[in-house]
């Protein structure tokens, strides 16, 4: 009778641990300064990085998918990074900065809209943290796990915060993480209910990248335009 007993404690012992093992947020055991840490230390070494994006918006009762190349370049201390998105479809368009000068240029409306990149809030610009020059645990306030959210690959863990210095427009942030520690997927919850969600593929590193790929010179007979709303 003891035998049984314990076989039978070992039986739910064996079974309790198996449902354990595949429950989806099993992994979630590291804790979440570990796992920014890991994230960050992925990204630190990064002085260029490169990817395939995909953009999809959600607001005033639509929904945009937009796709094409990524480029960034870290900055010093103080001086701001580099980037280059370069979209292809379903559009033509170009949203480039060297630093100091940020442009947004659609090519069939012959415009070019030209702002102050220092000043800048567009939502493009907090993926900075791509390249290691923040830390998620900083940049990212109350930094959580978010279980309730579906990842778009069963393997990744998904977290969640609020960005600092655009709390006023962005009333949360979630990303998406891969075992490999990439940031795979950003969903930016703005204050108004819209939503933009950019997903990455392809991500290469330390990659270079030809002069000048951060300047922009409009074509002639381009209207350039001062201050970047789209």
């Amino acid at each position: 009778m003891v035998q049984k007993s314990r076989l039978l404690t070992f039986a739910v012992l064996v079974v309790a641990l198996a449902v354990f093992l595949c429950t989806p947020h099993s992994r979630a055991l590291e804790s979440i300064h570990q796992l920014a840490q890991a994230v960050d230390n992925h990204y630190n070494h990064m002085r260029t990085f490169q990817a395939q994006f995909t953009e999809i918006y959600r607001g005033l009762g639509m929904e945009r998918t937009e796709s094409g190349g990524l480029w960034l370049e870290k900055g010093g201390l103080k001086k701001p990074g580099k980037m280059r998105w370069e979209y292809r479809s379903p559009e033509v368009k170009l949203f480039v900065s060297d630093g100091k000068d940020a442009w947004f240029y659609v090519p069939e409306d012959h415009q070019a809209r030209r702002s102050d990149a220092r000043k800048l809030t567009d939502l493009r610009f907090p993926l900075e943290f791509l390249l290691g020059k923040t830390q998620l645990e900083k940049e990212l306030r109350g930094l959580s796990y978010a279980p309730d959210v579906p990842p778009v690959n069963a393997d990744d863990l998904v977290l969640r915060g609020i960005p600092t210095g655009i709390e006023g427009r962005v009333s949360e942030m979630l990303l998406e993480v891969s075992p490999q520690r990439q940031i795979v997927r950003i969903e930016i919850h703005e204050a108004d209910g819209s939503t933009t969600e950019y997903r990455f593929s392809d991500q290469k590193a330390n990659v270079t990248i030809p002069p000048g790929w951060f300047h922009f010179q409009p074509p002639a007979g381009t209207e350039i335009i001062e201050g970047l709303e789209e």
